[in-house]
């Protein structure tokens, strides 16, 4: 059976190749990055171990425990990621269920991410190649380490099931998920900037740049003492321990391993007994009351597009994803100015990202609304409605919001002198990137997750065809602000107010131009393409 699983996997990987172009290279794509990830990691760490072994240690542990748990939590907030094997699948085969587990275990490696975390455990292992029983143990501590990310991983998404069956709690963990997201690369760069450690009862700043090995063992020495007595972080301090002849301290990591596998692998286990005894329901959402936007916004063909849009801007968490992210622009763009010495002065800039942000929110609704495109072809809506009932939510809510973070900006770093400028930019921002989206989102039409997917999840075949439309459209959106980014560049350089105060009708006409413009030109687009457009969505199912 589990030979079996694994040729099923196996021939579901190589189908991939066989069902399009899109995906053959996507594949590709992940594949090579990956393994360039991968000889990275290991060519770092066997340099590492041969000049600084006990260094190199450390940060193996540090990073392998991050590994680790991001095997355990992805799969949480991604839930239905990767569903190719789902156990709910075999319910009618009446496999026994130890089998199917052994099976599914060993096959969950068959993928990308596993077999780069695979390779990238055992390569890293030769971080020890000079001291063989260092590294017999090290390449023991890989294997459990691979197992608690496979065994780890699928426990808790069964152990979870009935939850994450909810459409209601996978949409609040998609969004909250973008939370650490976000905040865990300017996190890192605030902990790399700077650390302190105690020297002879005082208190010392190491710097990266002054002292990099120092620095490093002072902010990863702690982290790993600790991590390395967690199932996260103990497979992979079993070189260290027997590096250093602790052979106490190896036995102990043993144990901590070997028993959170055991424990894993037993709740995994009875649940997956009970789901396949009891399979898990449908997870419909409740029945919401009234009409909501419907009964707000005037009964007209633009007035029930806004609706629906408004709608999914609030309730769709592929949507609120986007949303959750203006809140935490300040705090990271706060972040990168202190790390990088640019200050508070950064802070100038989340208005126009802000703008932006929410502008290309809206650059492929058309591949959002999968199937319930076809209302529009069927009840045959104009491209002017559909167009511009796509923009007014989006409209409404970003320029008051666009206008507030421009002021909040101007107040924190107290240069009242930049809001004309800012201000152009910023309008100018919002109104190009609308008027771009709603042009571009007629012709460029690309596969995204479904609805009551989770948003993170990304359809096989979509990675480059998403970048290829990203990329023009942020290109076009740059490419029409050139002028207005040029004037308050000027008006900041020189000693002109005119200049900034110019910047201000420039960037506010120019957007407006650029919206109309383009909302006519998609519209025509879409009138012309509804058939196609259709078309290509359903072929996304």
């Amino acid at each position: 059976m589990v030979a079996q699983l694994v040729r099923l996997k196996l021939t579901l990987l190589a189908n991939t190749f066989r069902r399009s172009v899109w995906q053959t290279i996507g594949l590709v794509v992940a594949s090579v990055y990956g393994l360039s990830v991968l000889f990275l990691a290991v060519t770092a760490a066997v340099a590492g171990g041969t000049f600084e072994p006990a260094l190199t240690g450390q940060v193996l542990t540090v990073v392998g425990a991050v590994v680790v748990l991001a095997w355990w939590v992805v799969p949480v907030f991604a839930f239905g990621i990767d569903a190719t094997l789902d156990p709910l699948r075999f319910v009618t085969f009446a496999i026994p269920h130890r089998r199917l587990l052994a099976g599914l275990a060993v096959a969950g490696v068959i993928s990308v991410p596993g077999l780069v975390t695979a390779l990238g455990a055992v390569g890293v292992s030769f971080a020890w190649w000079r001291d063989p029983a260092a590294l017999l143990a090290a390449l023991v501590g890989a294997a459990c380490a691979v197992a608690l990310c496979v065994v780890g991983s699928r426990a808790l998404t069964t152990v979870l099931a009935p939850l994450l069956d909810a459409r209601r709690s996978r949409e609040v963990l998609a969004v909250a998920a973008i939370v650490p997201m976000i905040l865990v690369g300017p996190a890192i760069g605030w902990m790399a900037s700077g650390v302190e450690k105690t020297v002879d009862g005082a208190t010392v700043s190491v710097s990266v740049e002054a002292a990099p090995a120092e620095a490093v063992a002072a902010l990863v020495g702690p982290v790993a003492a600790v991590a390395a007595w967690t199932p996260f972080g103990a497979p992979w301090a079993f070189g260290s321990a027997v590096h250093d002849g602790a052979w106490g301290l190896l036995a102990a990591r043993v144990a901590v391993t070997l028993g959170t596998l055991a424990l894993l692998w037993r709740a995994w286990d009875r649940a997956l007994a009970r789901a396949l005894v009891t399979p898990r329901g449908g997870g419909a959402a409740g029945v919401g009351k009234g009409l909501g936007w419907f009964g707000r916004l005037p009964a007209t063909p633009t007035g029930a597009v806004a609706a629906r849009c408004a709608t999914y801007w609030l309730r769709d968490p592929r949507y609120a994803a986007s949303v959750a992210v203006v809140p935490l622009l300040p705090l990271l763009l706060l972040v990168v100015g202190t790390t990088s010495g640019a200050g508070e002065a950064l802070l100038l800039l989340v208005a126009p990202v802000v703008a932006w942000v929410l502008g290309f929110g809206i650059s492929n609704d058309v591949g959002y609304d999968n199937t319930a495109f076809a209302l529009h072809v069927a009840t045959g809506t104009p491209g002017r409605a559909d167009r511009w009932g796509r923009v007014i939510p989006v409209g409404v809510v970003g320029l008051p919001l666009t206008v507030a973070f421009a002021l909040a900006a101007c107040a924190v770093t107290g240069r009242w002198d930049v809001l004309p400028a800012l201000l152009g930019v910023a309008l100018g921002t919002l109104g190009t990137s609308l008027g771009i989206s709603s042009a571009v989102s007629a012709r460029l039409v690309y596969p995204v997750p479904k609805p009551g997917e989770s948003p993170f999840k990304t359809p096989k075949g979509a990675t480059v065809a998403t970048m290829v439309a990203q990329m023009v459209a942020m290109l076009l959106v740059l490419l029409v602000l050139l002028p207005t980014l040029a004037l308050a560049a000027a008006g900041l350089l020189l000693p002109e107010a005119a200049l900034a105060w110019a910047t201000l009708p420039v960037g506010v006409v120019s957007g407006v131009a650029v919206l109309v413009g383009g909302v006519r030109w998609g519209a025509r687009v879409y009138d012309r393409r509804r058939p196609e457009l259709l078309q290509q969505v359903m072929a996304f199912g």
